[in-house]
């Protein structure tokens, strides 16, 4: 019997490439989803698209209003996205599409799932290289998270189960996410990068998120679907 895991999944390149990675490794797919307050639904409709195309056992779409607190130009239609960054910019210090602890809030609900279905397995699309600086993108915090499932959980606690949470992209640059897409047979037209599409969730092409994904599709030598 295949063993179960959780995915999250925002429709994104490197969410649906960690999915189709884990579809590969053997797992029963488990896609969660959140619905966050994101200034778009595009990526939403991504997700939908990505479970459907992999049939997935089960799929999670669920409301986790993180605009509420605002803070991040991702929620906060007050800030505004920042659009034509350089890549020299897009390296300095934390942007303001960071969302405050979102991260750690996605696998913490990941995780209850994991508990509730008793799978050991997580996965999570977060990439040390081409990552804009977020904090919670880096195998350190990965880890840690590793570490506090442990103290957190009934089972962690009673010694039997251990959650790992796999992040099979987090050294990996843009284009070498997008080769590891093309090996597993992504179908790059599914899925949704843009922070801040334009009307019918076509991609604005100048925010980091069109920039990075540009990159990454150039120097892999591939023409993305969605440019």
């Amino acid at each position: 019997m295949a063993k179960k895991a959780v995915i999250l999944l925002s429709g994104g390149l490197d969410s649906t490439t960690c999915l189709a990675f884990a579809k590969r490794a053997g797992f029963e797919l488990y896609a969660l989803t959140l619905s966050y307050g994101q200034r778009h639904q595009a990526e939403l409709s991504a997700a939908r698209r990505v479970v459907k195309a992999y049939r997935v056992k089960k799929h999670l779409v669920l409301d986790l209003p993180l605009d509420s607190f605002g803070g991040s130009s991702l929620t906060d239609k007050g800030i505004r996205v920042p659009k034509g960054r350089s890549l020299r910019a897009m390296g300095q210090g934390i942007p303001s599409t960071y969302v405050p602890a979102r991260n750690t809030v996605f696998l913490s609900t990941a995780l209850a799932w994991a508990e509730a279905l008793g799978a050991s397995d997580l996965f999570i699309g977060v990439n040390a290289l081409d990552y804009s600086g977020y904090p919670d993108c880096r195998p350190a915090f990965i880890r840690s998270f590793e570490r506090l499932a442990k103290l957190a959980t009934k089972k962690g606690v009673e010694g039997k189960w251990r959650l790992r949470v796999h992040t099979p992209l987090i050294r990996l640059s843009k284009a070498g996410i997008v080769r590891l897409g093309r090996k597993l047979g992504v179908d790059f037209s599914l899925t949704h990068s843009c922070y801040d599409p334009k009307k019918g969730g076509y991609p604005c092409g100048a925010c980091d998120s069109c920039l990075l994904r540009a990159k990454g599709f150039r120097e892999a030598g591939i023409q993305d679907p969605r440019s």
